[in-house]
């Protein structure tokens, strides 16, 4: 730092002001510590500025899956915020949703030195009714129930779907059957309670549930079965990837889409409107969940207590040419 200072022509002080980003320092002053700190290769020891600071600008997150869409986008953006926040993220996959496990973890993260944790439980513990985390670290869970207890961001799963059911329903079709996702998976439960409370409040009957593991493979399987039911004329697909699966097994069956069978999806992923045909979709907002995962641990650590409860990022219906009215429906082809 003082090799730096002399080649700037300033203080220790400034440099230290400049290394750790803080205000106060004029441009041009910036500029010439910034020039000396690249020609000297000079990089602030972020070990000693952290047991100075007494924090180590790092958050951990810790999920048990990087295979579905949520979670890698989801995580995307927490990065993405962190960064802007000037925090680095640590990520710790972890093998089975145990509650052994989400403990090792935070040990191992706690030796990894992070000043707060973010979990991305989308599913159940295999082995306690509800998630329990340590009290000592500052936690925000995204995707789960446990909102009376812990910060929770999430997106509104209930919303959407009731959006996604009164949306066929609208169009004129008598009932909306419902392509669920894994039964342990926490939004797959809200989209399905709220696919049977909307049906339920629009007085309609609730069709048999049937169910994929998220995958395009599952939605075609499942599919071929929705396919030979010619009472369907409506599905809500709990995500765009089972939603896809589910096209081709009605195409290959001769039902066509929108004309025989409309079909809705959750999530909006960047391929959906290149789906045949383009698929009508929940969009959910990924980077602004990922934005108030950052913002909460951050508020969290700073006033050195958590705010319990459940923040709903909204959702927003994309319709595209995957819906119409039903066949013989009043206005229809």
């Amino acid at each position: 730092m003082a090799d730096v200072a002399q080649l700037a022509g300033v203080s220790s002080q400034t440099v230290s002001r400049v290394s750790n980003g803080y205000a106060g320092v004029n441009e041009e002053t910036r500029r010439q510590v910034l020039a000396a700190m690249k020609e000297l290769g000079y990089r602030p020891n972020s070990a000693a500025r952290a047991l100075k600071r007494g924090e180590f600008r790092t958050i951990g997150v810790i999920t048990f899956t990087l295979s579905t869409t949520g979670n890698v986008r989801t995580l995307e953006a927490i990065a993405t915020s962190a960064a802007a926040e000037g925090y680095a993220v640590t990520l710790l996959p972890v093998a089975m949703p145990t509650q052994d496990e989400v403990r090792g973890a935070f040990s191992r993260l706690e030796e990894l030195a992070v000043d707060a944790v973010i979990v991305i439980m989308e599913v159940h513990l295999l082995d306690a009714a509800t998630v329990t985390l340590p009290p000592h670290v500052q936690v925000v869970v995204v995707d789960s129930d446990a909102g009376d207890r812990y910060t929770v961001v999430d997106t509104d799963q209930s919303g959407g779907t009731r959006t996604a059911v009164h949306h066929l329903l609208d169009l004129g079709h008598r009932t909306v059957w419902h392509l669920g996702g894994p039964e342990g998976s926490f939004a797959a439960q809200r989209r399905t309670d709220a696919w049977r409370a909307a049906l339920a409040e629009a007085g309609r009957p609730a069709p048999p549930l049937v169910r994929g593991d998220w995958s395009a493979e599952s939605g075609y399987r499942v599919g071929l079965e929705l396919a030979a039911q010619d009472e369907c004329t409506a599905v809500f697909a709990a995500n765009d990837q089972m939603a896809l699966g589910l096209l081709r097994a009605l195409h290959e069956r001769g039902r066509r889409v929108p004309e025989d069978v409309s079909v809705v999806g959750f999530d909006d992923i960047p391929e959906a409107s290149s789906f045949l045909p383009p698929l009508t979709t929940l969009h959910q907002d990924f980077a602004e969940v990922g934005r108030l995962c950052v913002e909460a641990v951050l508020r969290n650590m700073r006033l050195g207590g958590a705010r319990r409860g459940t923040t709903l990022v909204p959702t927003r219906l994309v319709v595209r040419s995957s819906t119409a009215p039903p066949a013989g429906a009043a206005g229809s082809a």
